[in-house]
């Protein structure tokens, strides 16, 4: 009975295997969107661009006020500068993706041509910072304010936002 069922396991693995099965069973679960339901799913993930973006945005001015509160003026405006290092690219990048996705342009070299972009921007404004702030910024308090923005989507989370 075991050999049996060993048997009956190995049909069933051949059979899972078999690339025609695999291609038939591809084109029964084809997805097809109707222009309502297009409309639907940009709506929702421009909703969820802007979410993210206040988020981070809020988490950013968190971590000036508290790195204000405790190590004084300097450090709030280097967490502010630190959080806007990432802050201002990633905004630029979720407009540049929420105009894509409106026009109906958006694609996967889109997002990764924007990401790289914004990696490279924000490098860009975190070696700015440390030239033109050199005396007066305070490198902890930055971090802070990047690391931070960067954790925006815990907010989200927290408060189940998150989709």
């Amino acid at each position: 009975m075991r050999q049996n069922s060993m048997q009956h396991e190995q049909s069933l693995g051949q059979e899972l295997l078999d690339p025609d099965m695999l291609d038939k069973a591809m084109v029964d679960k084809v997805l097809v969107l109707s222009d309502a339901d297009r409309a639907a799913l940009d709506a929702q993930a421009s909703r969820g661009l802007l979410l993210a973006l206040a988020a981070q945005g809020a988490m950013g001015l968190a971590a000036a006020v508290i790195a204000g509160v405790v190590g004084g003026a300097a450090a709030g405006w280097s967490a502010l500068a630190g959080a806007g290092a990432y802050f201002i690219p990633n905004a630029l990048f979720a407009l540049r993706l929420a105009v894509s996705v409106r026009a109906g342009k958006a694609s996967p070299f889109t997002f990764l041509s924007g990401e790289l972009i914004k990696l490279f921007a924000t490098a860009l404004l975190l070696w700015l910072l440390s030239r033109v702030a050199q005396d007066s910024l305070v490198w902890p308090a930055a971090l802070l304010g990047l690391i931070l923005t960067l954790k925006g989507y815990l907010l989200l989370l927290m408060f189940r936002k998150l989709s």
